[in-house]
């Protein structure tokens, strides 16, 4: 993957764990007692921060070398 495209990517997740992020504080403003889906929405949102990680990783110079 070309880092343009990464960074496009990226931006993506970020905007759909911004998304996960708004709609979980709005289920548990409500008091929604749907737990399987807030589990669900956490998970979902857990798998993006990994994912966002990870494209972090690959983009950053390696200062080590």
């Amino acid at each position: 993957m070309e880092e343009d495209e990464l960074h496009a990517s990226l931006e993506l997740l970020r905007i759909e764990h911004r998304d996960l992020d708004q709609a979980i504080a709005d289920l548990h403003a409500a008091q929604a007692s749907d737990e399987l889906l807030l589990r669900r929405l956490k998970k979902r949102k857990l798998l993006l921060r990994d994912r966002i990680d990870q494209i972090e990783r690959m983009l950053e110079p390696d200062d080590r070398a």
